[in-house]
Formats: C-alpha cells, structure tokens, sequence
C-alpha cells in the first residue's frame, strides 16, 4: 500500500463525505452495508465504520459500491464536490 503522503495518517479521501452523504441519506452503517450486500458488494458495517474513521485504504471497487448505492459520482464522494463551486 502506498504511504500516505500527509503526515495525518489519513488512509482515505472519502471519509468525510462517506459520512455526509449517508447521512443525507438517512442510513445508519448497518443499512448502508445491508444495501452493498443487497447489490452483491462484500462490504459489511465495520468496513463503512473503518473507512469513515479514515483507518483504511479505500479499493476501486469499494469506491465504485459506494457511489452506486449512495448514487453520487466519484467526484462528489472524493471531493465533496457536485459540478458547483466548492
């Protein structure tokens, strides 16, 4: 895995925005696992919590999930962006 590159120790870029969006969304952690396993992702609710705590990397697919159950783009779940200014 490569290192990252702030001295935060910060794994992830979506965590903040994983946790906004969910929760605009209303759904708890075990509901947003609950919809990944129902698309057919193997993420389960320590994953989400993991992620959302920014100790784990975050994988292609994973990322890919996450945008498809919380139908936002990459952009907006990496940047918190939504083609407005930010």
């Amino acid at each position: 895995m490569p290192k990252p590159k702030k001295n935060t120790g910060e794994k992830n870029l979506i965590s903040k925005n994983l946790i906004e969006y969910r929760k605009q969304r209303k759904y708890s952690q075990r509901l947003l696992a609950y919809k990944l396993q129902l698309n057919g992702y193997d993420i389960d609710k320590n994953v989400i919590t993991r992620i959302e705590t920014n100790n784990r990397y975050v994988t292609d697919i994973e990322l890919k999930a996450l945008c498809e159950v919380l139908d936002v783009t990459y952009d907006e779940l990496i940047d918190g962006s939504n083609g407005q200014e930010r």
